[in-house]
């Protein structure tokens, strides 16, 4: 069963997911045609390999070229049509870049895995409080879908009362000009007739009056209604949506879709532009027939400028960026921009209607609200090259939504005399800027200025500098939600430990399967914040002592040391910590307190603490001998060096050390706590554990040398 055929079985709140990880860039028709294919290829290989890119990217379009086959034979026009354009909008955006495409398909398919998996354990959590909590945001969702409807239903019903008083005021008023007729024809009509009538239009005028007082009590209260409504949207749930984005930019649980709140803003602005409407109804109900105390003249102007100012607040409110700047090379590090590299970013209106599509131009601009007066000292000025207008249309996503997704932007910095960073209280990777999109809505009788903000952003200059730009968009995004607040590097706050816990964990998970456990997070929170806290989760931790002050001992600050670890895992050892093999995170007293009890040849697998760049190694407990008591025995760390040379799993599986009359032996039997070595990590040895190959006499296969391996020896 392949795995998009998995993720079509799920409900729809994770469908909602998976809808946003494809747009125009690698649409999701070509990710259900070809499914098996995509599936089967290395693509994180590919992301890190041109050539194997290049051959990936000439193959898939081979494949296409076969789907493209099977429309003709089924003579499906629209499909031939669609597979078409999908080939030649890869050929314009990838042919001279194919790795790009290779890591946005690898990106995507993780993505997937992570929902299949968050999936799987919501079916899981049957009882207990994760069930409680979303029977609670599953409740709480149907309380805001009824208040909305109420809306809605409150906007059919004021049009069924004025269709009534349109009714009634018609009858009226011929009735009243057939009894102005007869005034004139007096002989016709006997006195008493006459009287009849002019008490019948007294009464039918008195009707008249209570009907349009009840259409306006009616409308008064419909406003009321809406704006408590739309106030609870914007200031609520549009608020939540905002911090769920900034916790899934830095790497925590993938944000939910936008659909959800679309739909409510759209029938929102579908009901205020409807009550617009029926104000001008009104009015001419007013122009035909009026008189003294009328409570249509009374209190017009006040409804028509305060169903204006709902809709102006909901249409400025619905202007949101959908997916924050991002560098297409590093998908999972968003916010972080470099000079002269191309970046992307969608915008969208949540309010979702007909009239709107190709009416709304969008012009991008960088620190807009940046002046001499509120910028700091030695704060750099940059320029956006590329397109930076761009029409909102319903073609630009895949639901049909109202979108603008900037695909070539990219940043140039003013080279004026100076106005260098360095001059200023802030080092680059502190200096936050903003990029500001504006359009406005025109339609009769109504202009509305429109204008969102991304997220602070980090421009960097060299992709050294991208660990400690990444560091300061965790540190904002954790613990502000301001997105205007570009000098918050000037006195940043200090996290607790409980938060910066979690996104430390995410770091992980973001890029593997699996995050911290409470043991590793206990080991970095003793770390940072001495041993005798015990990782406590109220401790502070200031910003210099995560990311700038050297720790403990070291030349290198904490943040430093656990990017590297992250490059080595996502290189070099994502098999082993996906699968568990690696504690990583663990003091040497606790080490050695864990191998104490354990049989001779136990070992376990942990990160250097001494290596800027990211190191791991292993310790194993050796028998006692002679009365002696146990040994431990550490190796010399391995780096991306020595794992770009020979596999991890290969090192533990040929290593060896010089025993008595210098013969070597493997001293390395059970990972910790006792799974056979060969158990651990045999799927991972470059060739069987089976006794090697028989070799001829002119070596193996005719090459005429004898083979040979890289194997760690040491001695102890």
């Amino acid at each position: 069963m392949t795995q998009w055929f998995q993720l079509q079985q799920l409900d729809s709140k994770f469908l909602e997911q998976v809808h946003q990880l494809y747009d125009d860039s690698f649409p999701m028709e070509i990710r259900q045609y070809l499914a098996q294919w995509l599936e089967k290829q290395d693509w994180d290989y590919a992301a890190s390999n041109v050539s194997f890119a290049t051959l990936l990217f000439h193959e898939l379009l081979s494949q296409l070229d076969d789907q493209f086959s099977r429309f003709l034979v089924e003579n499906n026009f629209l499909l031939q049509h669609n597979i078409r354009k999908s080939k030649r909008n890869l050929q314009d955006n990838f042919q001279e870049d194919p790795v790009q495409m290779a890591m946005i398909i690898h990106t995507c398919l993780k993505e997937e895995r992570k929902i299949l998996s968050s999936a799987q354990l919501s079916n899981k959590m049957e009882v207990g409080g994760v069930q409680n909590t979303m029977t609670e945001m599953l409740d709480k969702q149907k309380e805001f879908d009824a208040k909305v409807k109420a809306v809605k239903n409150s906007v059919i019903d004021v049009e069924q009362v004025i269709k009534t008083l349109e009714d009634m005021q018609d009858e009226y008023d011929f009735k009243y000009k057939t009894f102005q007729n007869r005034e004139h024809e007096s002989n016709s009509v006997s006195h008493e007739e006459y009287k009849k009538e002019e008490i019948n239009l007294k009464i039918m005028l008195s009707s008249l009056k209570l009907k349009r007082q009840e259409v306006v009590n009616k409308i008064v209260q419909l406003l009321h209604n809406t704006e408590h409504t739309q106030t609870a949207l914007i200031n609520d749930e549009l608020v939540e949506w905002k911090h769920r984005q900034q916790t899934a930019c830095i790497g925590g649980p993938p944000n939910a879709c936008l659909d959800q709140l679309q739909n409510w803003f759209t029938i929102i602005a579908e009901s205020l532009q409807q009550v617009r409407q029926q104000l001008k109804k009104l009015e001419e109900l007013e122009q035909k027939v009026t008189y003294d105390s009328d409570p249509i003249t009374k209190n017009k102007q006040v409804l028509q400028d305060r169903t204006h100012s709902l809709f102006q607040q909901l249409i400025q409110s619905s202007f949101v960026v959908e997916r924050q700047p991002c560098m297409p090379t590093h998908p999972q590090r968003p916010l972080v921009l470099k000079t002269g590299v191309q970046f992307t970013v969608k915008l969208r209106l949540l309010v979702k209607l007909q009239e709107l599509n190709y009416n709304l131009k969008v012009k991008a601009l960088f620190d807009k609200d940046v002046t001499e007066k509120n910028s700091v000292k030695g704060f750099r000025k940059f320029n956006i090259l590329g397109t930076n207008t761009k029409v909102m249309n319903m073609e630009e996503s895949t639901n049909g939504s109202l979108a603008a997704e900037f695909r070539h932007l990219q940043l140039k910095e003013q080279k004026n005399a100076g106005n260098r960073t360095n001059e200023g209280p802030l080092i680059v990777t502190e200096e936050l800027h903003s990029l500001s999109f504006e359009t406005q809505l025109c339609q009769p009788g109504l202009v509305i200025d429109l204008e969102t903000t991304s997220l602070p952003i980090v421009v960097i200059s060299n992709v050294s500098q991208l660990p400690s730009g990444w560091a300061s968009i965790l540190w904002f995004n954790m613990l502000s939600t301001d997105p205007k607040n570009l000098s918050f590097f000037l006195n940043p706050p200090c996290a607790k430990w409980s938060k910066l816990s979690e996104v430390l964990s995410w770091q992980f998970s973001s890029i593997t399967k699996r995050g911290l456990n409470a043991d590793q997070l206990s080991m970095l929170g003793e770390k940072l914040l001495g041993p005798a806290s015990g990782g406590s989760h109220d401790g502070l931790i200031p910003w210099t002592r995560f990311c700038k002050e050297n720790i403990n001992d070291k030349n290198f600050p904490f943040w430093l040391w656990i990017e590297g670890i992250l490059e080595l895992i996502k290189k070099h050892l994502l098999c082993l910590w996906n699968d568990g093999c690696i504690m990583g995170f663990i003091s040497k007293e606790r080490e050695r307190a864990l191998l104490k009890d354990q049989k001779p040849g136990t070992f376990l697998l942990r990160f250097s603490e001494s290596s800027r760049e990211g190191a791991i190694t292993f310790t194993w407990v050796e028998g006692s001998q002679n009365g002696k008591s146990l040994q431990f025995h550490s190796v010399e760390p391995y780096t991306k060096k020595e794992l770009s040379a020979v596999t991890f799993p290969d090192i533990i599986r040929n290593y060896k050390v010089m025993a008595a009359e210098n013969i070597p032996e493997n001293p390395l039997k059970f990972l910790y706590p006792d799974i056979p070595k060969d158990n651990a990590f045999g799927k991972y040895y470059s060739r069987p554990t089976e006794a090697p190959e028989p070799m001829d006499v002119d070596g193996p296969k005719g090459t005429g040398y004898i083979k040979t391996e890289l194997i760690s020896v040491s001695e102890v």
